[in-house]
């Protein structure tokens, strides 16, 4: 953001923003030349009432001010976590302003200072550090107020396409552990300064949008967006899941606030408030802060819910029953509801909705347990299908859980409209429509839809797709018919039933069942019940199963496929294998960035390496951190895996092998390890085994205890555990060190030699593992290697004649573990003193 749309909300003929010092008008959106490093910068907190009450929370950055709007105001509780829309920059000058902003002008209404003070960076860093927290989207600092004090962040939401942001106080000595206001600690002065108050909205109001009626819609949509659910194949019983009749209709969010204002807003941002009027009349009623989500229907002459009739909907027309069924409740009353059970989110939402008491916004009930019974009863009554939802689960906005299932009985589609053909016979318009649906980021064809229509669909849909006709076709491949058609943008979305897929990937018999506005384009990909046996041999997929965490919940696919080709090793099995090590890898991944060595069709196929996650398309508790890599000179988010959930679902991602850091996201500069990795080429195994007990003996010597385990490829990797107070620069000098010890020893078995062409025939002394961001093997990770050997830590008596790598593998590591135990479970106790070490040289 820059302060160039600062000044294009801002009319300084209007409303010039004052200069405290000189009480003259304040240069007009100028930046000031930023600060030197090291400096504490200036932060304010100002107490806004415009259109609603809100805080502004400023921080100086490259001389201006990074500008947040907060609607419930900062919180000494480090378990709230405050919406904080990120607005323009604004001017330097405008820390120290005070005053009221005319009416009907950007901001319009009173400012006051609430607090202000200096704030710095975390772990003594720069404002260069600060700028790239801002970046990557986690801001950390410390603020020195008269009233704020103590480390807070500032986290952008990865499922945002706006900037929304959370503000959230550490656990420190400045926190407060209770329910906090802010509006408590506003002091008498500040309400008794002689601006108008009265004027404006109540204090203690509370609106889910910023300083404007325009930003409104835009805030809602960017924090607020729908829930979606996975089709599903087979319905089941449980009694810890809810089910719901699915309807057939319009999917809409409802934002209404204490003040009776009302907007119905689509799945896609459409803003169907002047659409239908009679359901806004209604929710005006509430007059509650709240965001509700339901479908919009239009029933028929025999109650059931109709979309060719909703499309045609007209509400200046009488007789068209037109209604919401509200199903689940996001926020009431300023406090955001998704992460409370789903059950506890219905009951209150119950009550909200009773009050109505009008028959066009109507709760819909559930059944606990009987899935199947309700199917079969819908199925009966010639209904759409049902909704299965786990009754504990959250509310995650734009996500299509699995925490939410739904079962159709007749099978459905989205599809985009590229083309129509020719009409023949006596149908006017057209013939049919061609599909296509996106396969990843590619648009594809699949089928023809000529049945369906009746003369006003095909007419409106004719008439709408001339403004759209092109040349090219949108797809390659070939296209039933295709000189007969008529190629048009892949704008609009409508959606077909369908009998099944055939082999070729097209619907066979589809038929029309009407446009889809609120649906965007990009969204429509092939809808395959994701439980489906023969949905999966259609689209090459074996059988899967889903594993529960908790609340977290994974599915496993593929599992049939098979990883080992000569050892028929399934990728099934390798994630059975780390389910049942989980307990002895996590301690040693714990925290630490995670680079994925990735091979989904097994080890006979390339691989690749991944380690910047795209958490727009990872379940929301998998948890990342941004960290800069410096091998890829680039700041990047690293998977982080603290527990079993994620560790399964890296697993089912095909990465075979896991490298974590040697140090953790939390202290990337400080190693918890230095790292002794001897690697051999061309040369016996006995010799790794001589040159590790010589590397032992020699740190031993100097008084450091060691751990080593196999590579599980081809050498040994010797560990050193140490105190947090050493950098990367002096392990490393430290391992080269103990290298050029054991080269000394060992001089025809051994290099120092980065070069592969200047150390064959050697085992390579590698000192340049201990670098931020290099990664080595964990622990009981499986190599993609023949045999599915695993890294298996060792005790040093075992490092004699007779080991090898190929002894262990992912068939015996479980059984030897229960035996022996976990061989490096006290390393994290052990601190070596690597200072003491030197002086015994």
């Amino acid at each position: 953001m820059s302060l160039e749309k600062y000044k294009k909300k801002r009319d300084f003929s209007k409303t010039a923003e004052p200069d405290i010092a000189s009480n003259k008008v304040a240069t007009k959106g100028k930046a000031i030349k930023g600060t030197e490093k090291n400096k504490a910068l200036a932060f304010v907190v100002q107490r806004h009432h415009a259109s609603h009450l809100h805080y502004d929370f400023r921080l100086e950055m490259d001389g201006v001010l990074k500008s947040w709007a907060v609607p419930k105001g900062p919180s000494l509780n480090p378990e709230d976590k405050r919406l904080a829309m990120m607005v323009e920059d604004h001017p330097y000058d405008y820390r120290r302003f005070e005053g009221e902003i005319s009416a009907g002008n950007y901001g319009g209404g009173v400012v006051n200072i609430f607090d202000s003070g200096t704030y710095t960076a975390l772990n003594d860093g720069t404002e260069k550090d600060l700028r790239h927290g801002l970046h990557k989207g986690n801001l950390k600092f410390k603020l020195d107020g008269k009233i704020l004090k103590g480390e807070f962040a500032l986290v952008k939401i990865n499922s945002s396409e706006q900037n929304a942001w959370l503000l959230i106080k550490h656990n420190d000595k400045y926190a407060v552990h209770k329910k906090f206001n802010i509006e408590d600690l506003v002091s008498a002065a500040i309400k008794k300064s002689g601006l108008d108050f009265k004027k404006k909205v109540k204090t203690g109001s509370r609106r889910l949008v910023t300083d404007t009626v325009e930003e409104h819609n835009e805030i809602d949509q960017a924090i607020y967006k729908p829930m979606l659910a996975k089709l599903s194949a087979e319905v089941f019983d449980d009694p810890n899941w809810i089910y719901e009749h699915k309807l057939d209709g319009y999917r809409a969010l409802a934002f209404s606030t204490d003040k009776g204002e009302v907007k119905l807003i689509s799945r896609n941002g459409i803003d169907f408030s002047n659409k239908y009027p009679s359901i806004i009349k209604v929710l005006k009623k509430l007059e509650m802060d709240a965001v509700i989500d339901g479908e919009l229907i239009v029933e028929n002459n025999q109650g059931k819910s109709s979309f060719q009739l909703l499309q045609h909907y007209d509400h200046t027309k009488d007789g068209v029953p037109l209604k919401f069924w509200v199903f689940d409740l996001l926020s009431l009353n300023g406090h955001d509801l998704r992460e409370m059970e789903l059950i506890k989110r219905k009951e209150l939402l119950n009550t909200v909705i009773s009050k109505l008491a009008n028959p066009l916004v109507l709760y819909s009930k559930h059944v606990t347990e009987r899935g199947k019974l309700l199917f079969e009863q819908v199925r009966k009554e010639g209904g759409e299908g049902i909704i299965a939802k786990n009754g504990e689960s959250h509310y995650f906005s734009g996500k299509r859980s699995e925490s939410w299932l739904k079962f159709k009985l007749e099978q459905s589609q989205e599809a985009i409209i590229i083309g129509y053909s020719r009409p023949e016979g006596g149908r006017q318009y057209f013939g049919s429509l061609a599909l296509g649906i996106y396969d990843e980021s590619t648009l594809v064809y699949i089928g023809n839809c000529g049945t369906g229509f009746n003369e006003k669909s095909l007419k409106s849909i004719y008439h709408q797709l001339q403004s759209l006709i092109i040349k090219q076709k949108p797809v390659d491949q070939q296209v039933h018919k295709e000189r007969s058609f008529t190629w048009v943008k892949p704008e609009l979305v409508c959606e077909v039933t369908y009998a099944e897929w055939t082999a070729d990937r097209h619907l066979r018999h589809p038929v029309f069942k009407g446009l889809r506005a609120d649906i965007k384009k990009e969204n429509v990909i092939a809808e395959v019940p994701f439980n489906s046996i023969e949905s999966k041999e259609k689209y090459n997929m074996e059988t899967e199963k889903v594993e529960q965490f908790g609340k977290k919940k994974v599915t496993l696919t593929n599992l049939n496929k098979i990883y080992w080709p000569d050892e028929k090793i399934s990728k099934g099995q390798l994630i059975d294998y780390y389910k049942a090590i989980a307990t002895y890898i996590l301690p040693h991944l714990k925290d630490k960035p995670l680079s994925l060595n990735r091979h989904p069709n097994g080890i006979a196929a390339p691989g690749f390496f991944q380690k910047d996650l795209d958490t727009d398309k990872i379940p929301s508790w998998i948890k990342s951190a941004p960290l800069h890599s410096e091998s890829n000179d680039k700041d990047i988010d690293y998977l982080i895996c603290n527990d079993e959930a994620t560790l399964l679902w890296m697993a089912n991602l095909g990465c075979i092998e896991i490298n974590p850091w040697l140090s953790t996201y939390k202290k990337p500069e400080v190693p918890l390890y230095a790292v002794l990795d001897l690697d051999p080429h061309d040369i016996d195994f006995k010799d790794v085994i001589l040159v590790a007990q010589t590397a032992k003996k020699i740190l031993e010597e100097r008084g450091i205890t060691s751990f080593v385990k196999t590579s599980g490829s081809k050498g040994l990797h010797i560990f050193i555990p140490i105190s947090g107070t050493y950098d990367y620069n002096i392990t490393k000098e430290f391992i080269h060190y103990i290298g050029q010890l054991v080269f000394e020893e060992h001089p025809d078995q051994t290099s120092l030699e980065r070069s592969p062409s200047k150390r064959k025939e050697r085992i390579y002394l590698d000192f340049l593992q201990n670098r931020k961001g290099q990664t080595i093997a964990a622990p009981y990770s499986v190599r993609p290697r023949p045999g599915a050997t695993v890294s298996a830590p060792l005790d040093w008596m075992e490092v004699k004649d007779g080991l090898s790598i190929q002894q262990f593998d992912i068939s015996n590591m479980v059984q030897r573990v229960k035996e022996k135990g976990d061989l490096w479970k006290n390393i994290n106790k052990v601190k070596n003193n690597l200072k003491n070490a030197l002086k015994k040289i």
